[in-house]
């Protein structure tokens, strides 16, 4: 995919924006996650009162059977993961193995190595904690690359900006509508001798369509993307879902649970209904970790 062409505002604009980061990156971890994240917290949650009414109203039809008092304690959390994760993407502007390593860890990482040794695997992902964090893994195993697929921003400046904090010696960026052609190009030789990790965030609210498949998810009827799964059916590729667990601010580990092995018969829809299944069961474990502010549910059965 081209990189978006900028005149030369935007030029300035783009490294104006990318210095900031840069320098904010370096600051210390308690100004960044103890001074930074909290006043940020009381701007989203007390002062902008940031898309309170999408929060609330989601948290409510998911969780019907929580008190008002128990659904006001998650909203409040939220806001705080939500200042959390600005300051976790913020931070990635100074990317290195020391830094990494620090903030981040993978649960059962030997374990995952070898199973998925010498293959392309897809890593299905959500909007949960800073997924961000998860391009990391071709850090950690450096035989392996990264792909992660996500919507190109309308903005170019953005997008660019995007781009810069995403792509790195061990991760890259593919739009999602150019994702099998992208597998298809690299199938063989790999990037640089790579195997890939096609790296898929699939709770985004996805267009709907007449065969639109319908899944009960945190108690509403809810459609997914499917991308994940036609992928993983057409080349007989392996599906593990990436588990997200928070330890401390800005500072997570990931695990693994095998979804699809490549190469058993599953009917149609039933790799990403078991990516519903996991899904659900994480947000109901810590729900104050996934994105309620996305506008999830515009579309209805």
């Amino acid at each position: 995919m081209e990189t978006p062409k900028l005149n030369l505002f935007q030029r300035v604009w783009l490294e104006t924006l990318w210095g900031g980061m840069r320098l904010f990156a370096m600051l210390p971890y308690w100004f960044k996650y103890y001074v930074v994240e909290n006043l940020l917290f009381f701007l989203l949650c007390y002062v902008l009162r940031y898309r309170r009414q999408v929060v609330r109203a989601n948290l409510r039809n998911s969780f019907p059977e929580k008190s008002a008092r128990e659904l006001r304690t998650i909203r409040h959390r939220f806001y705080r993961t939500l200042a959390e994760i600005f300051v976790d993407t913020v931070d990635l502007a100074c990317k290195s193995p020391a830094r990494a390593r620090e903030m981040f860890a993978i649960e059962g990482f030997d374990e995952q190595v070898r199973r998925v040794q010498g293959r392309d695997w897809i890593a299905m992902l959500a909007h949960f904690g800073c997924w961000e964090y998860c391009s990391y893994w071709g850090l950690f195993e450096p035989s392996q690359m990264v792909v992660a697929v996500y919507h190109p921003l309308r903005s170019p400046v953005m997008e660019c900006l995007y781009r810069r904090l995403r792509n790195s010696s061990y991760a890259t960026t593919v739009a999602m509508n150019d994702c099998v052609r992208f597998y298809l190009r690299h199938r063989e030789t790999g990037i640089g001798g790579k195997n890939m990790v096609i790296g898929l965030i699939a709770d985004q609210n996805p267009p709907r369509r007449p065969n639109s498949h319908w899944f009960r998810f945190l108690d509403q009827d809810t459609i997914f993307f499917d991308g994940g799964e036609k992928l993983a059916r057409r080349f007989r590729l392996p599906v593990y879902f990436a588990r997200m667990e928070r330890l401390q601010r800005g500072r997570y580990r990931m695990s693994f649970e095998l979804l699809y092995d490549g190469t058993e018969e599953v009917a149609e829809n039933e790799i990403t209904e078991r990516y519903v299944r996991a899904l659900e069961k994480m947000i109901c474990q810590r729900p104050e970790l996934w994105m309620w502010s996305h506008r999830r549910w515009k579309h209805k059965r």
